[in-house]
């Protein structure tokens, strides 16, 4: 009210006819402004979209945060989605040195006479490695996943024991691999969450490789094939990652997409088609970049406060995060957060740079939203007898 008298005042009458029209529509341009405002905070975010598939799960690539999920621990057979695994680890063993992109591969004849999707390569041939990458990845090839799994490590039974050790160390903790190509097995098996992790990894860890995702085509020995997710056709923004499908485990996808500094991983296991897996996954992207919205908050080496530290060889220590912080929030609600630090009353030297020194909260509408710890940022040593003496008076009067 003490807003409408204000701008009331800035009207005195000479002709009260038009003053009061003046008056009229400015107070409704402020009841438009405040209401829409209003109505922006608190406007709800409406239920995922529901989606005929056995599971699926859509996650944000940097914050880690959920925004749909169905059954997301569910064993499920993942098919082809298998030679994800069986990608990272060719990339692992190129980055530390064990194999080179331009080395060339031999093919077995097990490699040869694999059924299913095919790269078409010829028994006894020699292959490079990355030709066979852009074949496994591209082409989803059967015999490419098997060649290079055998170039790997020896056998591809050798190799799903490397497979099921790195998924143990990616926290894949409902995945089990028996093969480097995705055949039925029933012991063959993952989830629509551990699914999303190793995607996560592919992305972070080896991007110069997921660049291979993104192609819609490769022609190997003058055959001409055609990357299955169809996504990479119908939105720009996708640029990944893949498909997989048997009788046994339905149509299934994983895909990635980046929409600004937003990206975003989703996951489809089981659905009754190509076409739904492409249109499940389609809306799920939808959903998450239409209603949230992702933020990058401190930088791993960025220094958020100095705090005074005692019988140290200095009297301030540095704080910040081990790692960069991202928050995924409801759209328009970033003015709205709120942080708060939580430091250690008395900080006594020595300290180790990445020590725990306190927790940075982040709420939203009084829920927390992300906890995170705050770490000191460098080496603090004991300081001299003397310096140490002086702290003790100090702290005896503080």
């Amino acid at each position: 009210m003490a807003v409408i008298a204000t701008i009331a005042t800035l009207f005195k009458p000479t002709n009260h006819q038009v003053n009061m029209k003046i008056v009229s529509f400015f107070l409704g341009i402020l009841s438009l402004v405040l209401s829409s405002s209003v109505w922006a905070a608190a406007k709800p975010i409406p239920n995922p979209p529901a989606l005929d598939a056995t599971s699926y799960y859509l996650v944000d690539f940097d914050s880690g945060r959920v925004l749909a999920e169905k059954e997301p621990d569910k064993h499920i057979e993942p098919a082809s989605i298998t030679k994800l695994m069986t990608a990272y680890l060719v990339d692992k063993a190129i980055a530390d040195g064990d194999i080179a992109l331009d080395e060339m591969v031999t093919i077995s004849e097990k490699a040869w006479r694999m059924k299913g999707s095919k790269m078409f390569v010829e028994v006894g041939k020699k292959v490079s490695v990355e030709e066979l990458l852009m074949g496994l990845i591209i082409q989803s090839g059967n015999d490419a996943s098997v060649a290079l799994a055998e170039h790997v490590a020896g056998s591809e039974s050798a190799f799903a024991g490397y497979m099921n050790h790195q998924a143990q160390l990616l926290g894949m903790t409902n995945t089990n691999f028996v093969n480097s190509t995705g055949w039925p097995d029933e012991n063959h098996y993952s989830s629509a969450r551990d699914i999303a992790i190793l995607t996560q990894a592919v992305i972070r860890d080896f991007p110069e490789s997921y660049r291979y995702y993104k192609e819609r085509e490769y022609t190997f020995n003058k055959i001409r094939q055609f990357n299955r997710n169809r996504l990479l056709w119908r939105d720009e923004t996708v640029d990944g990652v893949k498909t997989g499908h048997t009788e046994s485990a339905g149509f299934c996808l994983v895909a990635s997409a980046q929409r600004d500094d937003m990206r975003l991983i989703s996951v489809v296991l089981g659905a009754d088609s190509d076409k739904s897996r492409t249109q499940s996954s389609q809306s799920l992207l939808n959903y998450g970049f239409r209603f949230y919205e992702t933020h990058k908050l401190y930088r791993s080496e960025e220094v958020l406060k100095t705090s005074r530290i005692w019988y140290g060889e200095q009297e301030q220590v540095g704080l910040g995060v081990g790692k960069d912080i991202y928050i995924t929030i409801p759209r328009g609600r970033y003015r709205d957060l709120d942080a708060s630090m939580e430091i250690d009353s008395e900080i006594s030297a020595p300290v180790a740079r990445g020590q725990q020194l306190g927790v940075v909260n982040i709420k939203l509408d009084d829920e927390v939203m992300l906890s995170e710890d705050i770490v000191a940022m460098q080496d603090v040593g004991e300081g001299s007898f003397f310096s140490r003496a002086m702290d003790s008076i100090k702290l005896m009067f503080r």
